[in-house]
């Protein structure tokens, strides 16, 4: 028996469905392309937005809601395109914002949405307010754009305070006057070539409404909100008072993440989304302590969805998923909004690979573990992800299997956080690995033929292309577009908060979900590492791997997910 079933494929015409109804966000499942890493239409080693265009109908078969994607503003690439020089622009290594505007034009023919990354934590400094305000001096009014700050000590010598950059080193350079002299210190919590804008400033909020306003017009469908948690500072930036690099997921309070200001800030730009017709919507990339504090971004009058990356970190163990899936349900009941799911993104290792190891050791690993384990335990994942309530995010290659490529050279690697002597160590860049298309050598149809690729493909990826999974009904390809489609046709599956856990065997999770019209969709994801024998609770629909039929019972393999449907 393959491992799907499903029959309920879209037709290749047929416009999404999710644009055309309301509230198509609270089931939506987007497709997270990094654009660096996606399609390469002009053969030099760099995706860019043509690249993309040309695949819009990949995506649109595969059975995807919305595209998101992260920046393709003009920047001087420090961080990938995280560090903005011009909110207006696209940087040429992607397009014009003439392809911008096709972009949109061609996914809204085809019943796709577009979401587009925006930065308002800082800028580029080669943004034109910062560079003015270092032309000026410290008497420049724009520097109160940014923290600008007097260091300690006799000289000025010593930071303004202990705050550390989430890359590593202090969270503030010094910056030299006009006049060859040591000037003032000015605050990034990322690389230096990112200074924090200072968001209690009317004109920071002013500019950012006018970004906002500007891509809206252009058609795009929401924002990603990249570290929006980060954006208001606790007031006079007290010492943190401990010296190991910050992280972005703490168990606490800190006086430089997830303060209550934030909020304020979100419901102006709530306004603004809702000024336009179509439902566009904000999305937080808000890493907080707790679901309940994510659950705080999400209140009616303020952003549509803040990722779940609880459930990111969450381990493929049964009790620690079961809490976190109950823990994240409970905490957007009282706001209202619809949890999301998410196994991977361009910032941590792939699922395919953090689950080819042993559990506990975090979202960032170099490990390539037991990649058939790995592959097995991901497609079993995301079954059960796809079948939660809500809605998923899906990372461009996991629906190929990708693992991370755990063995670049140093002398390839390009993540700035592997250049710097703390903080994190450039695990980033085995994931943004540009995703195999077609053929057996690289760059297997990310660029032209005999072109190249910006990070180097591993040479056993030919058998992980689309061209190569796409008719294999065992693929992880042919697995996620069943799986897609099913959740598309049935009526019990989607945002409905409607999930009812069943009794399962130590280490099984099975739930139940219920439509109005009485249909039932039941999950059972045998997360052990040996067989187990369950009850066959209807028709089988789907399942991750080959399944034994053993009259009333089913035998589900070590790390498998099945649905069945009964009603």
């Amino acid at each position: 028996m393959t491992q799907h079933l499903a029959t309920t494929d879209r037709p290749a015409d047929a416009p999404a469905d999710a644009a055309r109804r309301a509230d198509w966000w609270r089931d939506a499942v987007i497709y997270q392309v990094y654009p660096r890493s996606f399609a390469d239409a002009n053969g030099d080693g760099m995706g860019d937005l043509p690249g993309i265009r040309s695949r819009l109908p990949y995506l649109r078969d595969l059975g995807v809601d919305a595209v998101w994607l992260s920046p393709f503003y003009a920047s001087p690439q420090a961080d990938a395109g995280y560090d903005v020089a011009d909110y207006r622009a696209v940087d040429p290594m992607f397009g014009t914002l003439a392809d911008a505007d096709h972009l949109i034009a061609d996914a809204h023919d085809l019943g796709l949405r577009i979401i587009v990354d925006l930065v308002p934590n800082h800028s580029s400094d080669q943004h034109e307010w910062f560079q003015q305000a270092l032309r000026e001096g410290p008497a420049s009014p724009l520097r109160e754009r940014y923290h600008f700050r007097p260091g300690k000590g006799d000289s000025g010598e010593v930071p303004p305070n202990d705050w550390e950059s989430v890359f590593g080193g202090p969270a503030w350079t010094r910056t030299e006057n006009p006049d060859g002299t040591p000037g003032d210190w000015y605050l990034h919590l990322f690389a230096p070539e990112q200074p924090d804008f200072n968001w209690e400033h009317p004109a920071v909020r002013e500019e950012f409404h006018a970004i906002l306003r500007f891509w809206l017009d252009r058609g795009v469908d929401g924002f990603r909100i990249d570290v929006a948690h980060g954006l208001v500072k606790a007031a006079g930036l007290p010492d943190l008072g401990a010296h190991d690099p910050m992280k972005l997921l703490g168990t606490g309070a800190t006086p430089c993440f997830d303060q209550d200001g934030v909020h304020e800030i979100y419901r102006t730009w709530r306004t603004i989304l809702d000024e336009y017709p179509g439902q566009r919507i904000g999305v937080a990339e808000a890493w907080t302590p707790t679901a309940r504090r994510t659950a705080d971004y999400v209140r009616p009058d303020e952003l549509h969805q803040a990722f779940n990356f609880q459930y990111l970190a969450s381990s493929w163990q049964a009790g620690a998923l079961r809490q976190v899936i109950d823990e994240s349900l409970e905490a957007m009941r009282p706001v209202g909004a619809p949890t999301t799911w998410v196994l991977s993104n361009h910032d941590v290792t792939r699922h395919a690979t953090r689950f080819a190891n042993e559990p506990g050791l975090g979202t960032q690993i170099r490990l390539a573990g037991d990649r058939e384990l790995g592959l097995r335990r991901a497609r079993a994942a995301s079954l059960l992800m796809l079948a939660l309530p809500g809605s998923a995010y899906v990372y461009q290659g996991e629906e190929l299997g990708l693992p991370d490529v755990t063995d670049l050279p140093d002398e390839v690697r390009q993540d700035p956080s592997y250049f710097r002597a703390a903080g994190q160590d450039g695990f980033r860049d085995g994931c943004r690995v540009p995703i195999p298309w077609s053929g057996s050598e690289a760059p297997y149809g990310f660029g032209p033929e005999g072109g190249r690729s910006w990070l180097p493909q591993p040479a056993e990826w030919a058998h992980l292309s689309v061209e190569a999974q796409a008719g294999d009904p065992t693929s992880t390809l042919e697995l996620y577009r069943a799986a897609l489609a099913f959740r598309r046709a049935h009526p019990a599956l989607g945002g409905a908060d409607n999930l009812t856990w069943q009794d399962a065997p130590d280490g099984v999770l099975s739930f139940e979900r219920t439509s109005p019209d009485g249909s039932v969709l039941r999950c059972t994801a045998n997360i052990t590492g040996h067989p187990v024998t369950v009850p066959s609770p209807g028709e089988l629909a789907l399942a991750s791997e080959p399944l034994t039929q053993d009259g009333p019972h089913t035998v589900l393999p070590a790390d498998t997910t099945a649905w069945w449907t009964t009603g």
